[in-house]
């Protein structure tokens, strides 16, 4: 019998063998309406009837099976029953690939982060869930504290939500789990399939599909800082044949360590309509986020964050906030044409607003003569509207013995950004040892717009126009190739609603108001890649990968409209899978260059743009180990040198690293099961994250130094309730998660968190 089968026999026996267990306390810890339904109620499912793939008849065979942690009949609360909680599993297939294909199958470096594994070890945002691929850090240009931004191999990542671009990439959200299957993480450059994107690679965020099954439950998470998270879904059949749905939300608060506190509200439904040969799907996601920026962090001296302070110290103004609303309703048709054909198509609307009072981020702000000077605060005003249509035949056939699944496509993304802001002076701290910020009324602060202060009112449209293919080639059963092509066609235009002095367009001529400056651009993307399975447990591969990135965003229009960033990957690795699938091993080397990269400067006391070249090489593994039936292990290394190769504005940084991208990256997580008087259930976990020094910018002037933090969690697991107890940071180690322009990001002191979940 497969490895599998084994597993889903397993799940199956200990799910029956914990249904004795007393469940009467997850009434007590559900804090939703939809518990208190008598109609709920009437349709639950009993574990017994929960939906599996198990097997009657098969007996497991000898070999020590992977580690599983059982959640309940509907794990942690989040959706359906799942098989495991591996990153590494070769039979996974992920949506990213867009053609279905298993992972041992890709010759390509793709991770998959199920949100189990995210729930066992206390994360509650995508931030946390990065840890667990290899080559992945927050940080990079713009890492202020209220959006996400992602570097992978030491270059820019983009964030996706079921294959729609999340829009403007360097003014981006804080990404929460709410309805979040798994992250997928697809390294390098991505564009010959999703567009216009950052080198570095892609997250992929998938979310749950409603179930004709009726599950419901939740969590509670409370800790440190004031932190309160709850979570809630319900899914099942609305009564109408084939019409299924699901509904997620989220409420969370924290007064915030720092008091950077926060609010974010979000609700999920979701309908899916099985209509003939044609899948149905509507999807509302909506959000209101509510955090504290905080852009200085602590303050740089003599190269570094001030070490003479306490962690809490402030050197952002108390006024610091910024809100966003995310409104996305997506509607996709899955038309099973036969055997041979399926259409997909699928239409994202995207509005975003983004209303912040914000620490300008500058190399002017500094300490001088024991003050800190140079200080000013930004008033933003944007908002995103993005339309995005994609067409997505998808042909499975042979010619001869070789199969292929040929993914062929067309994408339309129209895109308005309109964005004003101005830019007030602070006085300085007098006391930059013992800092208190002196404002104390928005009232005595004068915003203004010139060459000294940064600012703008501008109108941004982009009309994005794709074509597409890319074939999945079963040569034989041991050898795979991929690969794929797109042209794009980019019309991108600029329109001021304001002259600013100092401000130059892409001909070189002052920008100036009511006159449109624009660009039409037509790159080529492609990939190409190879895998052959020398022996059953070790499969050698090749890629190479050309892709663009349209220099198109709210942040960096000094300069106009810039011409698109390319990028060129190699990529060579080796995936294994021992010990029938207890171990699995990925392995890979690569060299990644990056050309026209806008890159933030202050130059003259001013923030400009200037666009450099990048390259990094590096190696890295990725280790997914079940050492016994109970203790499962996730380590994952990377190794890379990031480095500024060309900067006709500033030779002096040729051979610096980037923002924000370290030289070595390293983490850990393992688990253990166990019994405790014949009970089990019982978990404990630990792990460790490492992050190397980081610089603040180009010129390398100012870094963070490099940081270990250890993490612990202990947790009981019945078939329909659990708790968890996740400690973070457990040594109380000061460190910093990212090197801004003005000073470092500080990660959060020792903290505990207490989650208690129930599903039904």
């Amino acid at each position: 019998m497969s490895i599998r089968k084994a597993r889903e026999a397993a799940y199956a026996s200990r799910v029956r063998a914990r249904n004795r267990a007393d469940v009467r306390l997850a009434a007590l810890c559900m804090g939703i309406v939809f518990a208190q339904s008598g109609w709920a109620q009437s349709q639950e499912q009993s574990p017994s009837t929960a939906p599996s793939a198990t097997s009657s008849g098969d007996t497991l065979p000898d070999a020590t099976l992977p580690a599983i942690h059982v959640q309940g009949s509907a794990p942690t609360g989040y959706g359906p029953l799942v098989e495991t909680d591996r990153v590494n599993d070769p039979q996974q297939r992920a949506a990213s690939s867009k053609t279905g294909t298993k992972l041992e199958d890709l010759p390509a470096s793709v991770q998959v982060i199920p949100r189990q594994l995210v729930n066992e070890q206390g994360g509650t945002m995508l931030r946390d869930a990065i840890t667990n691929a290899s080559g992945v850090n927050y940080g990079g240009q713009d890492s202020k504290g209220y959006y996400d931004h992602f570097l992978i191999r030491g270059l820019n990542a983009q964030v996706y939500e079921d294959g729609f671009s999340d829009g403007d990439e360097l003014s981006g959200i804080s990404h929460s789990l709410n309805g979040v299957e798994r992250v997928e993480v697809v390294e390098g450059p991505g564009s010959a399939l999703f567009g216009s994107g950052p080198p570095g690679g892609t997250l992929n965020i998938v979310h749950y599909t409603p179930s004709s099954d009726l599950h419901y439950g939740g969590s509670i998470q409370a800790g440190s800082f004031g932190a309160v998270t709850n979570t809630d879904y319900i899914t099942g059949p609305t009564g109408i044949a084939g019409l299924n749905y699901r509904v997620d939300a989220t409420f969370s608060r924290t007064d915030g360590f720092r008091d950077l506190a926060s609010r974010d509200y979000e609700v999920r439904p979701d309908l899916q309509w099985q209509l003939g040969k044609h899948t149905l799907e509507f999807s509302l996601d909506l959000r209101d986020i509510h955090e504290t920026p905080d852009s200085y962090g602590i303050i740089y001296f003599n190269g570094s964050p001030l070490s003479s302070v306490s962690r809490d110290a402030k050197f952002s103004t108390p006024f610091a906030t910024a809100r966003q609303t995310y409104v996305r309703p997506t509607l996709s048709d899955k038309w099973q044409v036969n055997d041979f054909l399926t259409i997909n198509n699928r239409f994202s609307y995207l509005h975003r607003s983004l209303d912040a009072l914000t620490n300008g981020d500058s190399t002017s702000t500094k300490i001088s003569d024991g003050e800190v000077v140079g200080r000013q605060l930004r008033q933003q005003d944007d908002s995103d509207n993005t339309f995005d249509y994609q067409l997505e035949p998808v042909w499975k056939f042979a010619t001869g013995s070789v199969g292929h699944t040929l993914l062929t496509g067309f994408e339309y993304q129209h895109q308005l950004i309109d964005t004003e802001r101005s830019t007030a002076d602070l006085p300085n701290i007098p006391d930059a040892f013992n800092p208190v910020p002196p404002e104390t009324s928005l009232n005595q602060l004068t915003f203004l717009c010139d060459a000294k202060h940064s600012c703008d009112n501008d109108h941004l449209v982009a009309n994005y126009y794709s074509v597409y293919a890319t074939d999945q080639i079963d040569v034989t059963d041991k050898l795979k190739v991929r690969a794929g092509v797109r042209q794009d066609w980019w019309d991108t235009s600029l329109t001021p609603n304001i002259s600013v002095p100092g401000r130059f367009g892409t001909n070189g001529q002052p920008l100036l108001a009511g006159v449109t400056d624009s660009r039409n651009d037509a790159p080529v993307s492609w990939n190409i890649g190879a895998l052959y399975k020398l022996l059953p447990w070790m499969s050698p591969y090749f890629g190479i990968s050309k892709s663009h990135f349209a220099n198109f965003n709210s942040e960096n229009t000094q300069n106009g409209i810039g011409a698109p960033e390319s990028a060129l990957q190699y990529e060579v690795g080796v995936k294994f899978s021992l010990l029938n699938e207890r171990l699995i091993l990925n392995t890979a080397l690569f060299d990644v260059k990056r050309d026209n990269v806008a890159a933030l400067q202050t130059v003259n006391g001013v923030e400009s743009v200037v666009f450099d070249s990048q390259k990094t090489r590096g190696a890295e593994a990725s280790i997914d180990a079940a050492i016994t039936s109970h203790w499962h292990v996730i380590a994952n290394f990377t190794a890379q040198d990031p480095v500024i190769t060309d900067n006709p504005q500033g030779i002096s940084s040729v051979g610096n690293r980037p923002q924000g991208a370290p030289a070595y990256i390293g983490n850990l997580w393992s688990t253990y099961d166990f019994s405790i008087a014949g009970v089990p259930g019982f978990h404990v976990g630990a792990g460790v994250n490492y992050v190397a020094k980081t610089y603040s910018d180009i010129t390398n002037v100012n870094s963070i130094p490099s940081y270990v933090i250890a993490n612990a969690a202990f947790g009981y697991e019945a078939p329909r309730w659990g708790v968890d107890l996740n400690v973070h940071n457990l040594f109380d180690r000061r460190y910093y998660v990212a090197a801004n322009a003005a000073g470092a990001f500080v990660g959060e002191s020792l903290s505990a968190f207490v989650n208690v979940h129930a599903n039904f």
